[in-house]
């Protein structure tokens, strides 16, 4: 199914249904046939599924239909009124403005159009949707007094007035201001000054729009079943008139958790966990884990603008004319973009970047680099996807400089691959994530999606280290990772600060809601060695050798390490541990000195790899009776030899020569 055909169906369909029944010309109305008092009625157009993890979830437009009323006289100024929109949680529209002249302080991209400006396709002349966007540049009192104050023109439509006479009666007029910029404060945002001019005929109707609202979710959360959250938004009305409104209180919005996050296994075939490194393992960039990002509901994930066309993607993402059809709905992080008088250079609307997703490292062994895949990859590590046409629906998400660097140009802030991995035929670029303080941090940006899909993207993890088991290198430890979306607190911005309306900050944001997962282990390299009989007793002792037979002629890393004897029996004493026995030498020691009286046996376990151990048990000079035997190496799976230098490519070869 082509991506781009469903994109322009749904904006021809919205286009439609609001030339239908959201126009100030209904049903073939004309001037005349008084249809009944003034009366509104508040719709949530399409009340959407919002991320209960987002910080600023765009809500569903509000719609107020309003028909009858008494027609003013020709002339006489148009009563206004302010329309406030009330949420349970705080309104985070981007503001676009501190405040300055007639722009109020906290003036936002949170947008009201009245009679569904540009949305008649057909190009006819007219009030209403074949109208431009005209903006009233006053966010303080709108087309109250001192604002872009409007009069009722011959036709019965509202002009901007230009001249008034000594009696109060507008002579001069210019095109109507139809669009109107909300001001943010917490919870509500308000529209201040609104014409409202009675469409007074029967089959005529005045309709305001309310649209690029966007909440923080995060803070109502989504429990229950999913998609059963309410975000409610109440509408009221206040000012220097009267605007009765039926069902003030609306759905604007369904709130379901939006991500699921789990690890895989290096075929991708499985769920993974967490991975045991030996300590003198080291070698790589190795294959670690597989990260996926699930969707919990189709357009969970979102691309930064809707797409264009059928063009490659990346040259669109800064296009707003696409994106500029009130009513419409975009699949995308932004809402209605368009320019306003307060936007600067942030057209309203328009989201920074698209959705991104988030892998954050923590508590890294010192020595372990980490390593991800520039982009998703493919079913394994063998096979990643090159960037996709615009019209295609195949998921798809690159890595990116940090959470918060915005697009820019129309491209993302793309994070140039610092290494390759060859399989066979196959190159898989990949970027090294500084780990600083134990901590590493990967951030991805979906650039294509299948909005009618749930999509997964599944990134790859490398790890590396060079081994220095004698000096402990890496430290024993496991590392964890933390998937969410990006960007969220603490870093980018405090939880209160993402949590409001800002000028500053980047849309969309999130909060964290993940917990970590053990992802790799640095384990010790060890040998252990169980001497089934020692005894110090009735004139008997045992000798006791420990050889450590790292140095070989097969390439073995040399290590060199201690050993803790567990003493098991009679008279046992405390667990004694050896001076480091270095690669290619024999410790030796008598029962006598390490265990005085003992007898039982011992259990000897030596941080290095391929630790033999021998025992001798005989009476005083050996005159009566002598004997010995071999320690017996019990398999813990840490004691095969390992090739001295590693291939390049997948893993590190082992080569299993026995104990």
């Amino acid at each position: 199914m082509n991506f781009r055909r469903i994109i322009t169906a749904m904006v021809l369909l919205a286009c439609c249904v609001g030339l239908a029944s959201a126009q100030v010309w209904t049903n073939g109305g004309t001037i005349g046939g008084n249809a009944g008092a003034l009366t509104c009625v508040a719709t949530a157009a399409v009340p959407p599924l919002l991320r209960s993890e987002g910080m600023t979830e765009n809500i569903g437009d509000i719609v107020l239909t309003c028909t009858g009323g008494v027609a003013a006289a020709t002339g006489s100024t148009v009563p206004t009124a302010n329309i406030t929109v009330s949420l349970g949680t705080n309104v985070t529209s981007r503001l676009l403005s501190g405040g300055s002249g007639t722009i109020a302080a906290n003036t936002s991209e949170a947008l009201l159009f009245i009679d569904e400006p540009t949305t008649n396709l057909s190009g006819t002349s007219g009030p209403g949707p074949a109208s431009a966007f005209n903006f009233c540049g006053n966010s303080l009192t709108g087309a109250g007094p001192g604002g872009c104050t409007q009069a009722v023109q011959a036709s019965g439509q509202s002009g901007t007035c230009t001249t008034f006479n000594s009696s109060g009666v507008c002579t001069a007029f210019t095109a109507a201001a139809n669009a109107f910029m909300g001001v943010v404060s917490a919870n509500q945002v308000a529209f201040n000054g609104v014409p409202v001019n009675p469409p007074v005929s029967t089959g005529v109707a005045r309709v305001y729009r309310i649209t690029n609202v966007r909440a923080n979710v995060s803070a109502l959360g989504g429990g229950g079943l999913a998609g059963t959250t309410q975000l409610l938004a109440s509408i009221s009305i206040s000012g220097s008139t009267s605007l009765p409104v039926n069902n003030p209180v609306q759905v604007a919005g369904l709130i379901q958790q939006g991500l699921t996050t789990s690890l895989r296994n290096t075929a991708n075939s499985g769920g993974g966990g967490n991975s045991n490194l030996n300590q003198c393992g080291g070698g790589g960039p190795n294959p670690l884990q597989i990260l996926r990002y699930s969707e919990n509901f189709p357009s969970a994930f979102k691309t930064r603008v809707a797409p264009l066309s059928a063009t490659n993607y990346s040259g669109q993402l800064t296009n707003p004319t696409g994106q500029s059809t009130p009513g419409t709905i975009y699949p995308s992080e932004s809402g209605l973009i368009v320019t306003t008088p307060a936007s600067g250079s942030t057209p309203a609307g328009l989201a920074d970047y698209g959705t991104r997703l988030k892998a954050v490292f923590n508590n890294v062994p010192a020595g372990v680099r980490i390593f991800v895949s520039t982009t998703n990859v493919l079913n394994d590590f063998a096979a990643n996807p090159t960037q996709p046409a615009g019209n295609s629906n195949t998921g798809f998400a690159q890595l990116v400089l940090s959470e918060t660097a915005p697009d820019a140009n129309g491209f993302p802030p793309v994070a140039s691959a610092t290494s390759t991995i060859t399989f066979g035929s196959l190159t898989l670029n990949i970027v090294e994530i500084p780990v600083v303080g134990g901590t590493a941090t990967a951030v991805w940006e979906v650039i294509n999606t299948n909005p009618n899909a749930l999509d997964s993207l599944d990134f790859g993890v490398y790890q590396s280290f060079t081994a220095n088991p004698g000096a402990n290198s890496p430290p024993p430890g496991t590392g964890t990772v933390n998937m969410s979306y990006a960007p969220t607190p603490p870093t980018a911005f405090t939880a209160s600060q993402g949590g409001a309306a800002s000028l500053a900050l980047t849309v969309p944001r999130f909060a964290d809601t993940s917990s970590g997962n053990n992802v790799l282990s640095i384990v010790l390299c060890q040998t252990t060695l169980l001497y089934p009989f020692v005894t110090n007793q009735a004139g008997f002792d045992t000798g006791i050798a420990i050889a450590n037979t790292t140095s070989d002629p097969f390439g073995t890393r040399t290590q060199n390490g201690t050993c803790v004897m567990n003493w098991y029996g009679a008279s046992a004493p405390a667990a004694v541990t050896t001076p480091s026995v270095a690669t290619g030498t024999v410790y030796t020691t008598l029962a006598s000195t390490s265990a005085a009286g003992f007898q039982g046996y011992m259990i000897a376990v030596c941080n290095f790899q391929l630790a033999h151990g021998f025992a001798f048990i005989s009476d005083l000079g050996a005159r009566n009776l002598a004997m010995g035997y071999l320690a017996l190496v019990v398999q813990t799976g840490t004691g095969n030899r390992n090739s001295g230098s590693l291939p390049t490519g997948l893993s590190s070869s082992v080569e299993v020569l026995g104990n």
